[in-house]
């Protein structure tokens, strides 16, 4: 098949992408029309089993559960007092609060599995006490900004669920996988505030808060811990599959919500509908995403596309390289899920051709769609944290406040690909 039919497919479909059709339309538009084209009218016919055979998978189920679970824990008030605890115990590094915020959207990346949703919680919680405390708001909004990335890195996450579904990947080894890299983020993170802090001699540090009564906020920090370790744990030890640990979540999500006595039937109400949205918008992407799979299956543009690339001669390491540029402009302009599931089903082949490890390669999308997340104009972390912003500036606060951050992660990616073991211990471990 000719390279340059498929490059012209793949930006047809991003330029519809651009003008604003919805996602899933561009996806399937360019595979039944690549479909129609190669193979006729039978093609429609081979759509309805593939569709069918999504939509039975147990494995998706889990989606809808881990949306619920975040949504649990994020009306139920856990956030809120989980700032609260963690600033009486980060607010005396140098950078104060700053340090809270990264450190709290770790925690809550922990129970969300959305990088939006992270930011926004983190962002609505602590924005407004930054504002009061003079901390300056280009760096506040650019720590939550990079904070809330974290929450596709750290597991559960919904977007290492998608790219285990189009790749056939174990979402379990996936999970496991983020933790270390994850972990390491974050303290990158926060060497990052205190260096900075330090330098600029803009070291704020809160007030110190006696020892009883930060070790009395330790219970705040409960909720979130035992969910991840719920969650995590059924995991790792091969208790439960990725459905059932999610479920497992849901009925510990639950049972905090119930103590924190927010248990009503309008939050439920809300957390059910909000579910039922953002999991039928995933879901409708998917199965757009497969309806493109099989397209690129049957005319063989995988197979073409893997040839092109492997007759330059490039060794795993240079790929590597090429593809953190290529997904670093392609994720100024598009979301997060359309760059997913729209480059993976064409880069997987490839970089498994080359003996790349799937497990290890789902981190390196993941880190690559973080950026996305914060590179303008489209990154979506930014307009979320301006968004909530107390004050009236504009959005280049936020901007130049994640701009370090982002370093730091092509940093971090580049670290990950000179030690791959980073990613590919832990889940080696599993039983």
């Amino acid at each position: 098949m000719n390279v340059s039919y498929i490059l012209i497919a793949f930006f047809g479909m991003l330029g519809m992408m651009l003008l604003g059709l919805p996602i899933a339309v561009a996806m399937a538009a360019v595979g039944i029309v690549g479909g129609l084209l190669a193979y006729g009218a039978p093609f429609i016919n081979s759509i309805a089993p593939v569709v069918w055979g999504v939509h039975n998978d147990n494995l998706l189920t889990s989606i809808p559960l881990f949306v619920l679970m975040g949504e649990l824990l994020l009306r139920s008030g856990i956030a809120d007092r989980m700032f609260g605890a963690l600033a009486a115990w980060l607010g005396r590094l140098p950078g104060g609060l700053l340090h809270t915020n990264v450190g709290c959207s770790a925690l809550f990346a922990a129970t969300s599995g959305s990088s939006v949703a992270t930011a926004a919680t983190i962002g609505t919680v602590a924005l407004p006490s930054l504002y009061k405390r003079g901390y300056s708001m280009k760096l506040s909004l650019g720590s939550i900004a990079a904070g809330g990335t974290l929450g596709i890195l750290i597991p559960p996450s919904v977007n290492m669920i998608i790219y285990g579904s189009l790749t056939d990947t174990s979402i379990g080894k996936l999970f496991i996988a983020g933790i270390v890299p994850g972990l390491l983020l974050t303290s990158c993170f926060m060497g990052y505030i205190a260096v900075h802090a330090l330098v600029t001699g803009t070291a704020i540090r809160e007030d110190k808060v006696p020892l009883a009564e930060r070790l009395r906020l330790l219970k705040d920090l409960l909720p979130p811990a035992v969910v991840f370790f719920i969650v995590m744990g059924s995991l790792y030890t091969g208790l439960a599959t990725t459905t059932e640990s999610a479920a497992l979540g849901v009925v510990a999500s639950l049972g905090f919500a119930w103590h924190s006595r927010r248990l009503t039937w309008t939050l439920l109400q809300h957390c059910f509908v909000q579910t039922a949205k953002t999991s039928g918008m995933i879901l409708l992407i998917i199965t757009a995403a497969f309806v493109l799979n099989l397209a690129i299956s049957l005319t063989g543009v995988a197979e073409a596309m893997t040839a092109w690339v492997t007759s330059f001669g490039l060794s795993a390491t240079q790929l590597l390289l090429v593809l953190i540029l290529f997904y670093l402009v392609l994720g100024m302009f598009m979301d997060v899920l359309s760059m997913m599931v729209a480059t993976i089903p064409i880069t997987f082949p490839i970089v498994t051709a080359l003996g790349i490890d799937p497990v290890w390669y789902g981190i390196f999308i993941v880190l690559m769609c973080e950026l996305g997340m914060i590179t303008p104009p489209v990154g979506m972390n930014l307009f979320v944290v301006h968004g909530i912003r107390p004050d009236k500036g504009g959005i280049r606060d936020a901007i130049v406040g994640a701009l370090p951050y982002a370093g730091i992660m092509i940093a971090f990616t580049l670290l990950l690909i000179a030690v791959p073991g980073l990613a590919t211990w832990l889940p080696g471990q599993m039983k």
